[in-house]
């Protein structure tokens, strides 16, 4: 709370003070007042101006100054009640009763919001287990009657399991808590499952499923882990470039407090204007406007889910040479800033 700012506010008060003093003046010297009176007179009025100016100002002062600065400080400012005493002046009591109820109403809109948003989580979790169960089956059929289903057809399929499976995760992944289990996990079996799973369009397409060095225990969730994965293999595949040998390999890295596992491919990689946004939501660069194959959404979930787990999830790459996704697991404890 600034001085001159208060002065500016109570300039009215100011100049009627003066204006009283001054007639004041007046009045002692037209009835031929003895100086000492004046000057007495004068001393205790000016005592008493400073007074009714000063006590009010300062009286304000903390509370507001707290105000101000304990807002600026919390990261929910909603919250500043809850660090402020009742402040003992009246215009203070009326903008501590209006931010209680302001505070009160938005509490209680906030909780409708969340139960709507739970309600409607809900409903789209279970309505995804629903639509799985018909899913699966079409794409057993197909895998089944491969004369009956070309490939066109069982590349939509593969797709809509996809984003069937990304609405999935992206809806656990704001109540993380209570759906993952962390534990010591074989890489080397969360790989394999990742490249059954692919294995239809990895033949198809003709790429190598490179595996080294992964007999190794990390503290994840396994189920997340593998959707992960699936992002990652499912972007290589997608962006694999026209040439022979394509390849995907992966293979972990074991370091003194860290495990990095590593997923290299020789697709057509990352545009380096786009290496920085391509964890963004819904971004696509200039690989997914070029292919319209991209939602910009896949890597976005596994990089969230990632930040769930206390993992770390960084790519590199070179246009037309390759990309290389890293994904690092703190040994000791699971849950850890990694630099």
């Amino acid at each position: 709370m600034k001085f001159y700012k208060y002065l500016k506010d109570n300039i009215y008060k100011l100049l009627i003070l003066i204006i009283c003093y001054v007639i004041n003046l007046l009045i002692f010297f037209a009835f031929k007042i003895d100086k000492s009176v004046i000057i007495s007179s004068s001393l205790i009025y000016i005592i008493c101006f400073l007074l009714i100016l000063l006590i009010p100002y300062f009286r304000k002062k903390k509370f507001y100054t707290d105000l101000l600065s304990n807002i600026e400080v919390l990261d929910k400012a909603y919250l500043v009640l809850e660090t402020l005493n009742k402040p003992e002046f009246y215009e203070g009591e009326l903008l501590y009763q209006a931010l209680y109820d302001i505070n009160k109403s938005m509490n209680e809109n906030v909780r409708l919001i969340r139960e709507s948003l739970q309600d409607f989580k809900e409903y789209i979790e279970m309505w995804i287990h629903e639509v799985k169960i018909p899913l699966s089956t079409l794409v057993l059929i197909s895998n089944n009657h491969k004369e009956q289903f070309d490939k066109k057809t069982k590349l939509q399929l593969k797709k809509l399991e996809n984003y069937v499976d990304q609405v999935l995760y992206y809806t656990r992944s704001e109540n993380a808590e209570k759906d993952y289990l962390i534990k010591e996990t074989n890489l080397s079996k969360v790989i394999k499952n990742v490249g059954l799973k692919n294995m239809t369009d990895l033949l198809e397409n003709k790429i190598d499923y490179i595996v080294e060095n992964v007999n190794v225990l990390v503290l994840t969730d396994s189920k997340w882990l593998e959707f992960i994965l699936g992002q990652v293999i499912n972007n290589s595949i997608k962006y694999k470039r026209k040439i022979k040998n394509s390849y995907i390999k992966i293979f972990a890295k074991e370091e003194k407090d860290k495990i990095v596992l590593i997923v290299e491919d020789n697709g057509i990689g990352i545009k380096k204007s786009d290496l920085k946004q391509v964890f963004d939501k819904s971004f696509t660069g200039v690989n997914g406007r070029n292919t319209n194959k991209s939602t910009g959404m896949g890597l976005y979930i596994a990089k969230k889910m990632c930040e769930k787990l206390g993992h770390k999830i960084d790519i590199e790459s070179i246009y037309n040479e390759y990309t290389k996704v890293s994904i690092t697991f703190a040994k000791d404890k699971y849950y850890e800033v990694l630099k």
